[in-house]
């Protein structure tokens, strides 16, 4: 099983190694973003996109109501487990 976390793509950091930094719930990380970069879609497309991150990669891309319930069941998750 695998966990992934959705965030939102705000910066892209390095063109050539497919590097971004995204938003996950006011945290911000670097990704790579290889895995949704293709001829359709350049790096600099990719600002403003929601994805499905795993290990620090961009695994596919998402909508913004998905990732938002997401990100609210993963919260409600984190207050019971602090509640215990």
């Amino acid at each position: 099983m695998c966990l992934g976390i959705p965030g939102q793509i705000i910066e892209i950091t390095d063109h050539n190694n497919k590097l971004a930094i995204v938003n996950v719930a006011g945290v911000k990380r670097q990704i790579n973003i290889a895995c949704i970069v293709d001829d359709q879609h350049s790096p600099e497309s990719c600002i403003g996109d929601w994805v499905l991150i795993h290990v620090g990669f961009a695994m596919n891309r998402i909508n913004e109501q998905e990732a938002r319930e997401t990100l609210q069941i993963l919260q409600e998750i984190a207050e019971v487990m602090a509640n215990n």
